[in-house]
């Protein structure tokens, strides 16, 4: 079945169709590149969520009962992506997320699928923006990115939302550990989660001075407090996330991180294409005598730069 195809059985309700559609934007290609194209053409408004923490902080659990506090509250149709930046050995995606959230497995209103890199040139900062934008495309209204962890990819990932919900559980680092994530400029609402164990009223303390520190005027990233587990504060969390929505609609600022994503993601798709061309039109022997060079210190690296995409413009008969 051709694209266009996919896309049409998709828009109509195909989770197959649009499984297949995912899989080809998770693993680039000419077949990926067609599915992004026909999804930007057609892309309607998506409400976007990212979720992210250490593992073990419960996120799967937070947006297990989440998806439930927005069904209720009249959102018909949403996703979740699950992502993995994947092993660099086998290339697979824990699956562990979609475990979790086996209660909606029958409600035909929500799709939830996990997501590796794999071979996406590119990888997940083109996968993940492309992933929603195909979501909207096919009739989704709310997205929610769950990343595992809480290192650059996955602060990067969980930015690609409109809404960044980091997830901390009770004792958890310091000051300093928490600017070194990015995670006070990332996040736009704080959970404490397993809020009923010793140590949460110290960290939601914590998490309340380093923001009075460090984030001056504008929105003010709530801290709130939850017990995933049994279902506590969830609620409250959904009407954050919507009042968080509310506020970048009015503020105009909604469409000023739009317009950065998107220019974010064409540079990813820019560099993603220069390395493409670099391995096609540049031996693998002319790399490792420029590398060799610039390890020995016969030549700087920027000199190597120069000298690689001249060789790659010779050969492409530029």
């Amino acid at each position: 079945m051709d694209t266009e195809m996919l896309f049409a059985e998709a828009a109509a309700g195909g989770r197959r169709a649009l499984a297949h559609l995912l899989s080809a934007v998770e693993q680039g290609g000419e077949k990926g590149r067609a599915v992004a194209a026909l999804a930007y053409r057609s892309s309607g408004d998506v409400q976007s969520i990212g979720v992210t923490g250490a593992p073990g902080a419960g996120k799967s659990t937070l947006v297990d009962w989440l998806i439930s506090s927005a069904r209720a509250g009249g959102v018909q149709q949403l996703a979740v992506l699950a992502v993995d930046p994947s092993s660099p050995f086998t290339g697979g995606a824990i699956l562990g997320d979609r475990v979790r959230m086996q209660g909606h497995a029958l409600d035909e209103g929500v799709y939830i699928r996990s997501m590796a890199s794999r071979g996406h040139l590119g990888g997940l900062a083109l996968a993940v923006p492309e992933a929603i934008r195909l979501a909207a495309a096919v009739g989704m209204t709310l997205v929610v990115v769950e990343t595992v962890g809480v290192g650059q990819v996955e602060v990067d990932v969980a930015s690609a939302t409109d809404t960044t919900v980091v997830v901390v559980n009770p004792r958890w680092g310091d000051a300093v550990q928490a600017n070194k994530a990015g995670l006070l400029e990332a996040a736009d609402i704080f959970v404490v989660n397993k809020a009923d164990l010793p140590g949460a009223r110290g960290t939601h303390r914590d998490l309340e001075q380093m923001l009075d520190l460090s984030r001056p005027g504008g929105w003010r990233p709530p801290v709130l407090e939850a017990v995933a587990i049994k279902g506590e504060g969830v609620d409250l969390l959904w009407a954050e996330v919507e009042r968080h929505h509310d506020f970048l609609e009015s503020s105009g600022e909604l469409a000023r991180r739009h317009r950065e994503r998107l220019e974010r993601e064409f540079r990813a798709v820019l560099v993603a294409r220069i390395e493409r061309e670099i391995g096609v039109f540049c031996s693998d022997d002319t790399f490792r005598t420029l590398a060799e060079a610039v390890a020995e210190h016969r030549i700087d690296p920027y000199e190597a730069a120069e000298q690689l995409i001249r060789q790659v413009g010779a050969n492409r008969g530029d």
